[in-house]
């Protein structure tokens, strides 16, 4: 299973594979034909709620932001395994505005996603 994870706003690539925007909110100057994506999983993403408190202070939040991630994505196995299925049958690039690479909700998906039979 080859998933991997890239900004919106980054080139398209033939290694991307099927294109999954996995953010709630549409990406600021993106026209939805350039996107070129094969699945928009708003269900996947994190709450406005959570979201929104997250951005709050990311830096202090990360911790208990993954851990309530993991509740919402409890509300959603059938969504994350509908994925699952998708990058068993070849790449996935699970994509997102969001600009800080190593503190965000795709690390979180990409994680569970991989090992769903331990979710």
């Amino acid at each position: 299973m080859n998933i991997q994870m890239k900004r919106i706003y980054d080139p398209i690539a033939q290694t991307d594979g099927k294109r999954v925007l996995v953010d709630r909110l549409w990406p600021r100057g993106i026209k939805k034909e350039a996107a070129q994506l094969d699945l928009w999983a708003k269900q996947v993403t994190p709450s406005d709620t959570l979201r929104k408190w997250y951005h709050q202070d990311p830096q202090h939040h990360w911790d208990e932001f993954q851990q309530r991630y993991l509740l919402e994505l409890e509300q959603v196995k059938p969504q994350l395994e509908q994925l699952r299925q998708l990058a068993q049958q070849g790449t996935v690039t699970l994509l997102t505005a969001a600009k800080n690479q190593n503190h965000n909700h795709v690390i979180v998906l990409k994680d569970v996603l991989q090992n769903l039979s331990k979710f």
